[in-house]
């Protein structure tokens, strides 16, 4: 089987459902939401899949892409479909394993953008996000998305992060998380 991307590109996925692609209408409208954010950008692709949104941030120019993903089979589709796209310039890194073993390796790193689509079933959600706040993962000024079913979602609430908006796409909805803009408590001090 195979999908399309950005600038006509086929990518490789797996047979069956082993893996399930982000919807082409997803993946559009994520990055209409996200254009003029993605070329330079540190990108973070969390349950990587087929790999079709890391290539698609490379696709739009994206500086680094890193994923994550568990399946063997699928981090050789994954590699396959970055090295057909990703230009010189732009570097990607392919991690396999448990996501929150893996998220720990990247400790100290910073992520303008970070997509985290889980088998929805999975129970991945709150230990995942819980473990981006903890290692710091997301950039100040970045953002996650989250690919979930519309129904069945209950937003989590992670310290130090906020909402900032959430879209519907038909059975699929995204929830885009930020960090929250704290407040200066900072008192002027007048001389006397």
């Amino acid at each position: 089987m195979s999908l399309r991307i950005y600038g006509n590109r086929l990518l490789k996925t797996l047979p069956g459902e082993h893996t399930r692609p982000t919807s082409a209408r997803v993946r559009e409208a994520l990055f209409n939401i996200w254009q003029g954010r993605i070329s330079g950008c540190r990108w973070l692709d969390l349950c990587a899949g087929s790999g079709s949104m890391g290539a698609e941030a490379l696709c739009r120019e994206a500086s680094v892409v890193i994923g994550i993903e568990q399946s063997s089979q699928a981090c050789a589709i994954i590699q396959e479909n970055w090295q057909q796209v990703a230009k010189p310039e732009q570097k990607f890194q392919l991690l396999r394993g448990n996501i929150t073993q893996q998220l720990k390796k990247l400790s100290g790193q910073k992520f303008d953008r970070i997509y985290f689509d889980p088998p929805y079933t999975s129970g991945l959600y709150e230990p995942v996000l819980q473990a981006i706040a903890q290692y710091q993962l997301l950039d100040s000024q970045g953002e996650i998305a989250v690919e979930h079913r519309h129904q069945d979602w209950t937003p989590l609430t992670i310290p130090n992060w906020e909402i900032c908006r959430q879209k519907s796409y038909g059975k699929t909805a995204l929830t885009f998380y930020q960090e929250r803009i704290q407040e200066s408590g900072v008192a002027e001090v007048q001389n006397q």
